[in-house]
């Protein structure tokens, strides 16, 4: 018997003669005869080599979409979507291509040479011109990567991380590129059949412009000269600068003994010497160079030994008279010094704690200086600016006790530290949590950099860090009152007046100190002041991009990271204005919080209304008990122009008048008495209002004019003696426009009842 097996029908296919059934051709495919083992792929869809027949075809796919840059100094973290056509394929990878442009961006080159990192060869494949921000296509004239970057300076290639090509997540950090500079960033997009495609890749592009930078590393340093106790130093000025050097820093220690002492030495030119040196000792030292936009690294180390001693020879008789000598001048000199204690009543308890005095450390002289804020992030690892200016501790000299509370990065523990030759002191440890970001790490790293830099009896001490093993730790003093909104709540009305003027006396100090050094903290408030066992005031919590806990509705959001509303100034709500006068704007709420017992701002007012009313000119009322002057001082703080707050220094100066005279806290006319430049404020001239309609107008209440008409109150002299339920019956529902038409009242009562002129006792 003869089986005749039918051939396939156009749009199907079988791969071999044979009884087997026929296939429909796959996706994008198609057969135009009969009897066909294969379907070919449809116009502009492709079958890679290692795809089955049954495959459906596939195409490459479109461009990436919604590029975002991110610049950090000479940094930039570069992130896309993923395609909206992915072409029916997994196999998606990136490569990204680096162009250097003018100032104008009119004509732009490769950054051909000197690229750092896996993968940082060629693309492979042509690349098409594209779209200046986010779009794809093709179109001629690219050019392959390459190399992708230029070099920085002569010693710092441009790095992509984690490579250039083959990426296959949509993300990309490149390091190294030069300051004040224009780049051109594409991101090419291919799958497995990108090279059978004749058309070019489809790729996005972004334009950016670094930022200043921390200068490049000092190189060639050299001994001009070495004498027993002295050695001469000379060095180039880094190949990058970025900006005026405006010093340089040398370390230098004795071989194999950084870990124990080190010293510093500032010049302002590329020599220094030197001094005060052993005699025959090898010593290591380093040069960096700084500008106003911090330090660069230090360079490579040198090794230089000191000249040998001479010896001296003296006959027995010389030695003799010497050391008689030496007595005899040691005895005079102690003489003198008890003879004027005893009569000229001298005592060091009596020496003001404000004086300035010379610091003796590794047997040099260091004069007192300004000193100013460098902020860690120039630097481009965060650990660098950690081991910078934070002391390491070896976790074998951590003993954690016990877990006190949780923050962002992890638990806050109790502790002992124990130091060589030192008694246990207690501590409190910030943990880094396991299975922590990128991101997270180097915001970690970085509030310990801050913390590190200052020194201030009103500003959290940092003991150290842990960052050679896990977890990573930060160390701090131990503050065993905690957080002050919680301690005062504890303790409701248990303090005077003046012991509360002493509280925010001490955090005026430490925020004068953190201004003075440029520092801005942009999250004053009571829960991030500590008070230790001595109910001394600490300011902390410097971390740059803070959750803040237990309060869904202390922060609002922007694209900048979180807001706490209730603490901050409206110029930098709106703005994101954030400066010293911004902090003083805190510092005022921070006093409402004290001297109400740690009340919530605002109380139950929602954020949105808190923004509105603020805008509108409410400010928070005196809280119970509180002194005029102090809420006075609140106002002062409060003033919407930035520019008519007072500083820290001038706060510090009238708490310590209030605390030298505490009678003037009390007194009506405190302010007269001061006579201090805070308290002009202007206060809106009523004199002139001759109507109800003029005196509302004045203070921008015009729309309620008919509500007052509707009342009754037809003259100005009715309006006096409202208070806040009468104007809440004539409509007024918004409690900031209550309250601020009640002190419009109470201000033409107190003009009507003392006569007084406006700065008359100022």
């Amino acid at each position: 018997m003869t089986f005749l097996l039918a051939a396939c029908e156009v749009g199907f296919y079988k791969t071999s003669a044979g009884d087997q059934l026929c296939g429909k051709c796959p996706l994008h495919s198609h057969s135009e005869t009969r009897a066909a083992i294969s379907c070919p792929c449809d116009s502009s869809f492709y079958r890679s080599v290692s795809d089955p027949p049954a495959t459906p075809c596939t195409r490459p796919p479109s461009a990436p979409v919604n590029v975002i840059s991110s610049v950090n100094g000479t940094s930039v973290s570069l992130e896309w979507g993923r395609p909206l056509d992915p072409g029916g394929r997994s196999d998606i990878v990136y490569s990204v291509v680096c162009q250097k442009c003018a100032g104008d961006w009119g004509q732009c080159e490769d950054c051909s040479t000197g690229v750092v990192g896996p993968g940082a060869g060629g693309l492979g494949a042509r690349a098409g011109g594209g779209t200046g921000g986010g779009g794809g296509g093709g179109g001629g004239g690219g050019g392959a990567a390459g190399g992708g970057g230029g070099e920085r300076g002569g010693n710092q290639p441009i790095r992509f991380v984690p490579q250039q090509v083959g990426l296959s997540e949509p993300w990309v950090t490149v390091l190294n590129l030069a300051a004040h500079m224009n780049y051109t960033f594409q991101i090419h997009v291919r799958n497995g059949v990108s090279h059978l495609s004749p058309e070019q890749l489809p790729f996005a592009a972004v334009n950016i412009t670094t930022n200043q930078a921390a200068p490049s590393q000092v190189i060639a340093i050299r001994q001009e000269n070495a004498s027993q106790n002295s050695v001469t130093l000379l060095w180039h000025e880094p190949d990058q600068p970025n900006g005026v050097i405006l010093e340089y820093d040398i370390k230098y220690y004795e071989k194999d003994k950084e870990q124990q002492s080190y010293s510093t030495l500032k010049s302002k030119g590329t020599t220094a010497k030197v001094s005060g040196l052993k005699p025959g000792t090898r010593y290591i030292f380093q040069v960096r160079a700084r500008t106003s936009a911090g330090c660069g690294r230090f360079s490579q180390t040198v090794e230089i030994q000191t000249g040998k001693a001479v010896p001296l020879r003296y006959n027995t008789m010389t030695i003799i008279w010497i050391s008689m000598a030496l007595v005899t001048g040691l005895v005079t000199f102690l003489a003198i010094v008890i003879c004027r204690k005893r009569h000229c009543g001298y005592s060091k308890a009596f020496q003001d704690s404000e004086e300035e005095k010379m610091h003796y450390q590794n047997g040099h002289i260091t004069f007192p200086e300004a000193r100013f804020y460098i902020d860690p992030h120039t630097y481009e690892d965060p650990c660098q600016a950690v081991h910078e200016f934070a002391r390491e501790i070896e976790a074998s000299r951590i003993k954690i006790e016990k877990i006190i509370g949780s923050g962002e990065f992890g638990e806050v523990c109790y502790g002992r530290m124990r130091l060589p030759g030192k008694r246990d002191i207690p501590v409190a440890l910030k943990t880094l949590k396991a299975g922590y970001s990128e991101k997270q790490r180097r915001d970690f790293l970085s509030e310990a950099s801050i913390m590190a830099q200052f020194d201030h009896p009103n500003v959290i001490r940092l003991e150290g860090v842990v960052t050679r093993s896990k977890p990573v730790m930060i160390i701090t003093e131990y503050m065993e009152n905690g957080s002050l909104d919680s301690f005062l709540r504890r303790h409701d009305g248990q303090f005077t007046i003046i012991q509360l003027v002493g509280v925010l006396r001490g955090i005026a100090a430490g925020m004068k100190y953190l201004a003075d050094l440029g520092y801005i903290h942009r999250d004053l408030a009571a829960r991030n002041i500590l008070v230790n066992s001595n109910l001394v005031c600490k300011v902390s919590d410097f971390g740059l991009s803070r959750v803040l806990e237990d309060d869904p509705n202390a922060a609002y959001t922007t694209s900048g990271g979180k807001i706490p509303i209730r603490w901050t100034a409206p110029e930098a709500i709106a703005y994101r204005k954030f400066s010293s006068a911004s902090d003083v704007w805190s510092y005022g709420v921070v006093m409402w919080e004290v001297m109400s017992y740690g009340e919530r701002p605002y109380w139950n007012l929602t954020n949105r209304d808190v923004i509105k009313s603020v805008e509108e000119g409410y400010r928070l009322p005196a809280p119970m008990g509180c002194p005029g002057a102090l809420h006075t001082l609140m106002l002062d703080c409060w003033q919407k122009d930035r520019n008519e707050r007072p500083k820290f220094c001038q706060i510090v100066t009238v708490l310590d008048k209030l605390i030298r005279n505490p009678e003037n806290l009390k007194s009506p006319d405190t302010l007269c008495r001061l006579n201090s430049p805070l308290m002009n404020r202007s206060i809106p001239d009523f004199s002139s209002c001759r109507s109800v309609d003029e005196w509302l107008d004045t203070i921008k209440m015009g729309r309620y004019k008919g509500n007052f008409a509707a009342g009754g109150y037809m003259t100005l002299g009715h309006v006096m003696g409202m208070n806040q339920q009468d104007i809440h019956r004539l409509g007024v529902t918004l409690m900031g426009h209550q309250k601020k038409i009640v002190t419009s009242v109470q201000s033409m009562e107190l003009d009507d009842d003392t006569g007084l002129e406006k700065n008359k006792c100022l």
